[in-house]
């Protein structure tokens, strides 16, 4: 998947959730927001069509704007992109990190408990580093051993 910026991620959050709208339509949702014109939302709304991530069609004056991508697709396909630029020792750390600052019900409790119960029959002796000598500590520590 193509990278989204802040601005355009702002953007597709209003065609995720009205699944087609219009341009005056997203305007009308950020403008409590952000402060954009109508030409910073078109030229928002260009890319994100060429970079393969909405579609659009002509319906009299207006162009009507959908999704290619799910909302879930994009959100996980940007999380990857972080942790692969992230020592793969640390990722263990980072989540329980996020898990201490994420709010959740007793149902979202209940699906981590039966996720990590099942990850417990996958576990490995040892995560390996995964970065280029020089890019982390424990890196250059295994290569100095």
């Amino acid at each position: 998947m193509k990278s989204i910026s802040d601005a355009e991620w702002e953007v597709m959050r209003v065609i995720w959730t009205f699944k087609e709208t219009t341009s005056k339509e997203i305007i009308a949702v950020l403008s409590p927001k952000k402060e954009w014109s109508t030409s910073t939302i078109k030229t928002l709304l260009a890319r994100l069509v060429e970079k393969g991530l909405v579609t659009s069609y002509r319906q009299g004056k207006h162009y009507i704007y959908s999704p290619l991508i799910s909302e879930e697709e994009a959100q996980y396909s940007e999380l990857k992109k972080s942790f692969a630029r992230i020592c793969q020792k640390k990722h263990a750390g980072l989540l329980l990190q996020l898990l201490d600052e994420t709010l959740m019900t007793n149902d979202d409790l209940q699906t981590f408990s039966k996720k990590l119960a099942q990850k417990k029959q996958n576990t490995v002796e040892e995560v390996y580093c995964n970065c280029v000598p020089g890019q982390c500590l424990c890196m250059h520590h295994r290569k100095e051993s």
